[in-house]
């Protein structure tokens, strides 16, 4: 099978500006993934983007770029406009299309090629990475603490369970992007427990974390 990696890095950022150059460990956040879908030996890596200086260092790091269109790289643009224009306007036939968020630069070393696995062991059309919660949630109704996810008193550990969408991993069907879907309808939801699972950079402090976890695990 043919895959094609897309890393999805704009320009803009307005909490943490320049995120998706920023360094760690030495190289910018947005060469960690692309270093990762190398290490997979993904047949394609494109980089989706509307900045020239993430454009120069996609290049210089060795995966091709695609301009973003100024309509796609706003704040408010769905990604999945953005993967569908990469797989209309990219050169070669490719079966899967796996995503890799530069604000995700921590993956663990299998993950993908597990990933892959189940995906094609079940004839899966999508897969998204999700981590179980373990927080205990609830609303304010009426100036009111209302437990949502269990009772007063009840143990962290006896919760209900329930995921989160991590952002580490997501893997598509190309047929399903050119439909301008991210998630089919016989979807996997591949449980992520590991740390690198609560990173995603998008202020000072989540920076900070994943520097803190990317030197526990790799010194």
């Amino acid at each position: 099978m043919n895959i094609i990696a897309i890393i999805p890095a704009r320009g803009g950022s307005k909490r943490l500006p320049n995120k998706n150059k920023i360094l760690m460990g030495g190289i910018p956040l947005l060469v960690r993934s692309i270093k990762f879908a190398k290490e997979n030996h993904i047949d394609k890596i494109v980089v989706s983007t509307d900045d020239a200086s993430i454009k120069e260092i996609a290049l210089q790091y060795g995966a091709e770029v695609l301009d973003r269109p100024a309509a796609l790289a706003t704040d408010n643009s769905p990604t999945i406009d953005t993967l569908k224009q990469v797989m209309e306007n990219v050169a070669g036939n490719y079966d899967y299309v796996v995503v890799l968020q530069p604000t995700n630069p921590l993956r663990p070393k299998n993950l993908l090629q597990e990933a892959l696995k189940q995906m094609k062991e079940g004839n899966f059309d999508s897969l998204m990475t999700v981590t179980r919660n373990e927080q205990k949630f609830g609303k304010i109704i009426n100036d009111k603490f209302v437990p949502y996810n269990y009772a007063i008193g009840q143990r962290s550990q006896d919760l209900e369970p329930l995921y989160f969408e991590n952002g580490l991993l997501y893997i598509a069907k190309t047929t399903l992007i050119l439909e301008g879907k991210l998630v089919g309808e016989n979807h996997l939801p591949f449980i992520v427990n590991h740390p690198y699972a609560k990173v995603d950079i998008d202020t000072q402090e989540d920076l900070d974390y994943a520097e803190y976890l990317f030197n526990k695990y790799n010194n």
